[in-house]
């Protein structure tokens, strides 16, 4: 009996999936525990293994498609077996077949290259599954030449014009069918997609001195996540320094206390701010908060997102109940995210940008003097901790030094904090750093 091969959900909050890599193919046997596909959330990358013994007898979506989770991507069984009932969409494909049509296998063996017009004429006949198809891969169905009963378009020719030719964005399409143009070979969109501009033949006034290279599947993502926060928020960043010597001072205590055995865990200057951060927080509580269009969710406790740099992008886990942390534990707690974040073995959970209440990003190790962080929305606002730099401060009496200070960037959403409640928020986060107190 056929079963279908569903996308797991990785966490509440995930919604699509990117699939990655296929290691079984249409026709291959398949061993129970025998791994089929790997797949992508924006953050964490997992490996799909089969439930049961079977011949893998379909695969409904290619390498770097988005997909719904909990969708039916394949179909394991015995051969010859119907798949149909398991497409995605519930449409079986037997409207599109004819009896004169022989079976799938041999027109997979035979590979006919697809069949394009110039131009359209009269009435184009194409089945609504394969019109869904050439939509979702970008392919100007006007251009296919059906193979179906009356020269319909079926879902295997926009199968066949989908290897054949560039997939276009809506854009393009829509170009290409007003002005009957083709795409070129190499494009230059997102996912491979073929642009209204490479529609156009054009000679490089450069040359062809570069390379085109495609965005991995977690750049996709974080591109998709990055344009939505600041089309869909009014993000300004207020720009603050504050005097590190009194953390500067901490860190170099709790570091002898870790030589000498007093603590166990290395804190930090980031753990520092971050305990000095949830402290202002708790003071501002506006600003722990999340904004939700014509409402806003006021946390009562702290939930710390800390921004970590990894190998496969931007991620940023959350420390739940931070304000509950004495400063060993939680930088314990970030320590630990952050390791996990590394090593792509975080908890989905802590990921999802409503799991925190307000993020932090430090740059400071890199030598970044001033940067605006962008908000992890639905968050009001996340900080951007910068590098330390000597600069001039009155000492006081007259006297002028150069002293060490810490530059900080705070990004908040104008739609839910005015300008002052976010001043008065800086303040409060360069006062705890100059004043902490553990």
């Amino acid at each position: 009996m056929a079963i279908p091969v569903i996308l797991p959900r990785q966490g509440q909050s995930v919604e699509t999936c990117i699939i990655g890599e296929w290691y079984k193919q249409v026709g291959d046997p398949v061993k129970t525990g025998d791994v089929l596909f790997s797949y992508e959330t924006d953050k964490a990358s997992f490996e799909e293994e089969a439930k049961e013994d079977g011949e893998l007898l379909a695969i409904f979506f290619e390498a770097g498609d988005e997909v719904p989770v909990l969708t039916n991507v394949a179909v394991l069984g015995a051969k010859g077996e119907s798949v149909d009932e398991f497409r995605p969409g519930g449409e079986t494909a037997a409207e599109e077949q004819a009896p004169e049509v022989v079976v799938q296998e041999s027109l997979v063996a035979e590979k006919e290259e697809v069949v394009l017009v110039e131009k359209p004429e009269g009435k184009i006949r194409i089945s609504p599954r394969a019109k869904a198809m050439a939509e979702k891969m970008g392919v100007v169905f006007e251009q296919i030449q059906g193979s179906g009963p009356h020269g319909r378009i079926i879902a295997q020719d926009v199968e066949a014009a989908a290897q054949a030719l560039p997939k276009l964005t809506p854009l393009a399409q829509e170009k290409a069918k007003a002005e009957n143009l083709a795409p070129v070979k190499e494009a230059t969109g997102l996912g491979g997609r073929a642009t209204a501009a490479d529609l156009i033949n054009y000679n490089p006034v450069y040359g062809d001195d570069f390379e085109v290279k495609k965005l991995p599947n977690i750049r996709k993502l974080i591109a998709k996540a990055m344009h939505q926060s600041l089309q869909n928020s009014a993000q300004l960043t207020h720009h603050m320094s504050a005097d590190a010597r009194k953390v500067m001072a901490l860190r170099k205590s709790f570091k002898k206390k870790l030589e000498s055995g007093e603590v166990s865990q290395n804190i930090t200057i980031n753990d520092l701010v971050c305990f000095a951060v949830i402290k202002a927080l708790k003071k501002f509580p506006q600003v722990n908060t999340h904004f939700i269009g014509d409402s806003m969710r006021w946390f009562k406790k702290v939930h710390l997102g800390l921004a970590v740099d990894t190998e496969r992008g931007l991620m940023v886990p959350a420390v739940k109940n931070a304000d509950d942390l004495s400063i060993e534990g939680l930088s314990s707690q970030l320590s630990s995210v952050a390791g996990a974040a590394r090593k792509g073995n975080v908890d989905p959970e802590l990921l999802k940008p409503e799991a925190a209440s307000f993020t932090v990003s430090n740059l400071g190790n890199y030598g970044v003097e001033m940067f605006t962080p962008v908000i992890n929305l639905p968050q009001t606002a996340i900080l951007g901790v910068c590098t330390i730099v000597p600069r001039p401060k009155d000492l006081g009496d007259g006297v002028y030094g150069f002293v060490p200070m810490m530059g900080l960037s705070l990004t908040y959403d104008h739609q839910a904090l005015d300008g002052g409640e976010a001043t008065l928020f800086l303040k409060e986060v360069k006062e705890q750093i100059e004043n902490l107190s553990i």
